[in-house]
């Protein structure tokens, strides 16, 4: 992509975004009918919320978004005019032409948007950004406290304090994780594997994970699974966050966009107790464990001009500075007039300590897929570690030559 790398657009986003003057409402009556389908968390639910006040709008918030994205969007005409997308889902979008470059409706529509926000392929707008986004350390402060134990920097700091807030008996699990069978757990190994200083991808599109960082890598996910839920297979982000609102983990490596929850009185019973703090780091590399992301909008191609029109006008009265003032917490925005409150301390932090942006290319797709479908075996002791890795590069080997990448 020849974009801003992800940690730039954090940093942007903390530290120099500079505010501009509200926009209404909505400035104008929608008479198109349009439609989206993007991801359910708090965000997208702000952001869809101020579209919906244009009119003959509605939004399908649906966490396989991801799974259902390429074939609506290749439909003729498309099933949504509008899709919210992250680095990783923008792909497979981008490779079968189903999102229209964005240059001519900026120019018309979308002069308050920040440099930082325009995704660019090949020289094209092909995505607005929205905001950034990262797992990071959330830790519920009062229980560490009580505990004597210090915010933890390390895998190995997070694992002592399991040990200790296991033992006092304060909460059913000391940890949650995001280890459902899938892509959220082939994200858990991604993390890990960058935190080790390892790559998933090496040169020719070989893979690069049967190595000594990929036994590290695995060896510490399964340490970290004895302190879980015994039920870590089938925990998704949701999981976790309503573990952490309802006082049964203490700690987890959580999406930033998953931070507001907390503080969410109307669902969560740990309101004030839950703090935000960076990814811990796990080996000598210093590298967090955590990827940077992006979250934005694309329009669909297999519709009309006017419908196009529509949808980005839509998309530009959810992407101004009323929504962010009124949702300023529930993301860690790229739009001007973000204020970085407590709930992007993680985060920001996260992305300062060098965490490094996923890769979301082709290749590094299919290795996330495999390793996704591939690692409960060992986690759950049907395979060792070494017959885990050799079984996870073979699949990926065989899928990589289908692809034509290797």
């Amino acid at each position: 992509m020849q974009a801003k790398t992800i940690k730039n657009l954090a940093l942007a986003s903390a530290l120099t975004l500079a505010s501009s003057g509200a926009f209404a409402a909505c400035s104008f009556n929608n008479d198109v009918q349009l439609k989206s389908l993007s991801s359910g968390f708090d965000a997208w639910k702000a952001v869809t919320g101020a579209m919906a006040e244009c009119g003959n709008f509605t939004p399908t918030l649906d966490n396989d978004f991801k799974e259902k994205q390429p074939d609506a969007f290749a439909a003729k005409p498309a099933l949504y005019q509008i899709g919210g997308v992250n680095n990783a889902t923008l792909v497979p979008l981008l490779n079968a032409d189903t999102v229209r470059a964005l240059d001519d409706l900026v120019a018309k529509y979308g002069s308050h948007l920040q440099p930082s926000q325009l995704i660019k392929i090949d020289g094209k707008i092909m995505a607005v950004a929205m905001m950034v986004n990262n797992q990071h350390l959330m830790y519920r402060h009062d229980i560490l406290a009580d505990l004597g134990i210090a915010e933890p920097k390390t895998y190995q700091d997070v694992l002592a304090a399991a040990a200790k807030i296991k033992a006092a008996g304060v909460v059913d699990y000391p940890l949650g994780g995001t280890y459902m069978t899938g892509w959220n757990l082939g994200e858990e190994f991604v993390n890990m594997h960058l935190g080790f200083g390892g790559s998933l991808i090496g040169s020719g599109n070989q893979p690069a994970i049967d190595n000594a960082q990929g036994i590290a890598t695995l060896e510490m996910m399964k340490s970290l699974t004895a302190y879980m839920d015994p039920e870590f297979l089938v925990s998704d982000s949701t999981y976790v966050q309503k573990q952490f609102q309802s006082g049964k983990i203490a700690m987890a490596n959580l999406w930033a966009s998953r931070a507001a929850a907390m503080n969410n009185a109307e669902e969560s019973q740990v309101v004030g107790m839950v703090k935000m703090a960076s990814a811990p780091v796990i080996s000598e590399t210093g590298i967090p464990a955590s990827t940077l992301w992006w979250d934005g909008i694309v329009i669909a191609s297999n519709i009309s001009d006017a419908e196009a029109e529509a949808a980005f006008k839509v998309v530009m009265e959810g992407l101004d500075t009323e929504m962010v003032k009124a949702n300023n917490d529930k993301a860690v925005w790229l739009i001007s007039g973000y204020q970085p409150s407590a709930a992007a301390e993680g985060a920001i932090a996260t992305a300062m300590n060098g965490a490094k942006p996923y890769a979301a290319g082709g290749p590094e797709g299919i290795m996330h897929g495999v390793l996704g479908s591939g690692l409960a075996d060992y986690l759950t002791g049907k395979k060792d570690a070494a017959t885990t890795l050799a079984d996870i590069e073979a699949a990926y080997t065989s899928k990589a030559k289908e692809a034509g990448y290797l």
